[in-house]
């Protein structure tokens, strides 16, 4: 995002929003109005920062703020707010200013508490999966659906959990570990799961439920607070013959006799990946190491203590003690917490939330007539001119048939029902964002100010700064007309220097350029008034 850089900060404010009925006119630039609620929100946020009393001058303001609107006026007029490159940037930041309004800030608090506290409880859970394939049809989903209840009905009638998933789940670890997930914890796994599992009672099975990856019934074994987080150095020797068993049990009683870890794990280690960092690995919770090792990580006390040789898939294993990271508070934690709601799945449910509450305040109005395309088999083919009927209402905005086929036209992957069910959130979420500016001043004040600015910024820069650096004649004419303000006669030595002044030189010009072309009055009784105002305050 570029730097917006100018002479009167970028705070103004646009007076046909925010002006009041009963507000004094301070300035008019042509037909416009300055009214004085709204240099005086623009002074004011710009006085703490003014320490030089010769700054803090109404009059030297209102002629800066008035510099700064006929600027922003002249960007209008060349029509810089029609470039590709401005509305590319301008979207781009509606869409970061207007996602705060997008989450039920309520719920989110909610989903934040909730992560917090399955952070701090860790679940050991088993689970079996039905497979869903994207493409799936109706057919083939309600078949998975019967697959699932017939394995919970299994497990119901007493046949073993573990055994149940062996023989009838798609996960393909399901055949050796019976199902069983270990230990987890919040964003261990996607929401839907976790979700899930967290609101299964310990030693019962849940009803079936669907994530991205299919149907799945998950039986909670137990809960227990979580063991934080660990770091840890190892020295892994691959394979498990008896050569590899001889090595670590050399490696072990150089330990024991006071050698350096690290510098063993430099001689020894089979992990490339970390021995030459002394066999450091990142720091990790439960459930992301297999379990040998994990155990062996975390059953160590001290700083500094290492393990006996231990044996995991991979080979044979020394682990160290480099630290440990219990879980933080949740005064601690809030940031970091907030954070992964925010870029998880979560975020959906927050989402979700608002546009249950628009569909609650806004009037939908479908029309049953435009709605009869929704049955015709081949909708994507039907023209333009035969898609002209209303399909719903927003309260006054009607959404027509085109828009509709226009939306699904490469989005055949799912049922018609489905796509309009996504084109309506669509629409009313579009409807809520163009519609901010009329709810939100706060939200349109923060827009408005930094649509003038990208524009001020891209002005300035063709005006004044790329002139003034290109422009080596117009430079030259201007160092040698104003050669006594100089003690260099040099140039090229103070070129920064005079190019700054040049630059001055070529804003002051500009401006008065842009006073001569537009009528600029200035009501002085109204200035005066405001100048003791605040002569008054300081």
């Amino acid at each position: 995002m570029k730097r917006i850089i100018l002479f009167f900060t970028i705070l103004s404010v646009s007076s046909s929003v925010f002006s009041q009925r009963k507000d004094k006119v301070l300035a008019t630039i042509n037909k416009e109005k300055i009214n004085v609620s709204e240099f005086k929100k623009v002074y004011e946020k710009n006085l703490d920062a003014i320490d030089d009393k010769e700054a803090k001058d109404v009059a030297k303001n209102l002629d800066l703020y008035i510099n700064y609107k006929l600027k922003v006026k002249e960007a209008y007029q060349l029509k810089y707010d029609t470039a590709k490159a401005y509305k590319r940037e301008l979207a781009s930041y509606k869409n970061q200013l207007i996602s705060p309004y997008l989450q039920d800030k309520s719920f989110l608090k909610k989903l934040i508490k909730e992560a917090y506290f399955r952070t701090v409880n860790e679940i050991k859970a088993k689970h079996i999966l039905i497979r869903i394939k994207k493409n799936a049809t109706p057919a083939d989903t309600l078949k998975a659906y019967h697959k699932i209840i017939e394995a919970r009905k299994k497990v119901l009638a007493g046949v073993s959990f573990e055994k149940v998933a062996r023989e009838m789940s798609e996960d393909p670890s399901a055949k050796n570990n019976g199902g069983n997930l270990g230990y987890f914890s919040a964003f261990r796994m996607v929401y839907p799961f976790e979700d899930a599992a967290y609101k299964t009672k310990i030693g019962e099975i849940s009803q079936p439920f669907k994530t991205r990856f299919g149907y799945h019934i998950v039986a909670v074994d137990a809960l227990r607070k979580s063991k934080g987080e660990v770091e840890v150095a190892h020295i892994l020797i691959t394979g498990n013959s008896v050569k590899g068993k001889k090595t670590i049990d050399s490696v072990y009683s150089k330990l024991k006799k006071g050698a350096n870890f690290a510098d063993l794990a430099k001689q020894y280690s089979n992990d490339a990946g970390t021995k030459n960092k002394g066999g450091k690995l990142a720091k990790f919770g439960t459930g992301r190491m297999v379990t040998s090792f994990e155990k062996a990580a975390f059953s160590l006390k001290n700083i500094g203590d290492f393990s006996t040789p231990f044996k995991t898939r991979f080979g044979w294993h020394i682990v160290k003690l480099i630290k440990k990271h219990p879980i933080a508070s949740f005064k601690e934690m809030k940031e970091e917490i907030t954070y992964k709601v925010k870029k998880s799945g979560r975020k959906r449910l927050s989402d979700d939330a608002v546009y249950n509450k628009l569909k609650k305040e806004y009037k939908i109005v479908e029309n049953k007539e435009g709605l009869a395309i929704l049955e015709e088999k081949n909708i994507w083919g039907i023209p333009k001119n035969k898609l002209q009927k209303v399909l719903f209402s927003i309260n006054e905005k009607e959404i027509k048939q085109e828009a509709f086929v226009k939306f699904i036209r490469n989005r055949r992957h799912k049922s018609i029902s489905v796509l309009f069910e996504d084109f309506k959130k669509q629409e009313i979420l579009t409807y809520f964002k163009d519609n901010l500016v009329n709810t939100e001043p706060e939200y349109a004040e923060t827009l408005q100010e930094y649509k003038d600015g990208l524009l001020l910024f891209e002005l300035m820069q063709n005006k004044i700064w790329n002139k003034s650096a290109k422009d080596s004649i117009g430079l030259k004419k201007y160092f040698d007309e104003h050669l006594s303000n100089y003690k260099n006669t040099d140039l090229e030595k103070i070129k920064g220097q005079v190019m700054n002044d040049y630059q001055n030189y070529l804003e002051k010009e500009w401006v008065a350029d842009l006073r001569r072309k537009n009528k600029v009055k200035v009501y002085k009784r109204q200035l005066k008034k405001l100048s003791k105002y605040y002569e008054k305050k300081q």
